[in-house]
């Protein structure tokens, strides 16, 4: 696959180097950003696949980490301010995209800070390449998207996929689903655990993101489970016992049932290191310096 690197050395993002890496899938040629700060080992921050992902949800940490290490943060392929073409976003791009962007940008073993849906796509490459990383965090790690955990089958997800893919219908649905006040709905209900702050300026960013052309397709790839590289517990924890890599997981005290439950079974795991933090699934974003604290010593 052939694949160049550029960079803007602008100072934007969260006050690092933006760069572009150009990539290829199916001869589709893609633009993914990311971005570094500070000076030191390499440290690889992967945000969670959301409707409203992006790294700016990694900056907090980023720059905790920057005295130490040399932060790299990207957009996932479909996000943040990377390429949204309209492409059937399944597991194999993002597995094939992490691979080359890990053998590309980097020429050493790194560590790996990857949250929510990134932990499935970061223990497959460890499996596969078990050199690829020296060290593992997976903050409030998921592997099911949204729909399929509030228990729609294979059929209902994909019928809804389809429909947000639609020229007029797909629109109109992504918009009622991408409004502010249900982004802030939806961060108050499994996001974020302090809804004081969730700001209008907080929220009115979070909103822009998700107003990009062509940003519904990797999004509803997410809600929809098309984009969950495995399918069942048993697969992910196996990913877990597979590793030759020291591990971490930071788990959210009032992440939602189903995901707690997952998380807690990873910790549970013999060889893994664990913490509970307060947070839910956007603890990343929300506690980045309980985070940084807590992983500070394994890093």
């Amino acid at each position: 696959m052939s694949t160049s690197l550029l960079s803007t050395y602008e100072p934007t993002g969260f006050g690092g180097v933006v760069h572009e890496y150009q990539w290829q899938w199916e001869n589709q040629p893609l633009r993914v950003v990311y971005e570094t700060l500070g000076n030191g080992s390499p440290v690889l921050l992967l945000p969670a696949f959301s409707s409203v992902s992006t790294r700016q949800e990694m900056a907090d940490l980023a720059r905790l980490l920057a005295p130490q290490f040399q932060v790299v943060a990207l957009d996932w392929p479909g996000f943040g301010e990377s390429s949204r073409p309209n492409l059937d976003y399944r597991p194999e791009i993002y597995q094939q995209f992490l691979t080359d962007f890990v053998q590309a940008v980097f020429s050493t073993p790194i560590t790996v800070i990857a949250a929510g849906h990134a932990a499935s796509y970061v223990l497959q490459l460890a499996q596969q390449q078990p050199h690829a990383f020296s060290k593992i965090v997976l903050v409030a790690p998921t592997w099911r998207g949204p729909l399929p955990t509030m228990g729609a089958n294979p059929q209902v997800a994909g019928a809804v996929r389809g429909l947000v893919r639609s020229p007029i219908i797909g629109q109109i649905l992504y918009y009622l689903n991408t409004t502010p006040a249900f982004l802030k709905f939806m961060y108050r209900r499994h996001v974020f655990v302090d809804t004081a702050k969730l700001i209008p300026s907080f929220i009115a960013k979070k909103w822009q993101t998700t107003q990009k052309p062509g940003a519904r397709f990797a999004s509803a790839a997410f809600v929809t489970g098309n984009i969950d590289s495995v399918h069942n517990q048993a697969d992910f924890l196996n990913l877990v016992q597979s590793l030759s890599v020291p591990l971490m997981v930071v788990i959210g005290e009032s992440s939602p049932p189903k995901s707690l439950a997952q998380m807690e079974a990873v910790a549970a795991l013999p060889g893994v290191r664990s913490v509970v933090l307060p947070g839910t699934l956007g603890m990343h974003e929300e506690y980045s310096t309980e985070v940084f604290e807590a992983i500070q010593s394994f890093l």
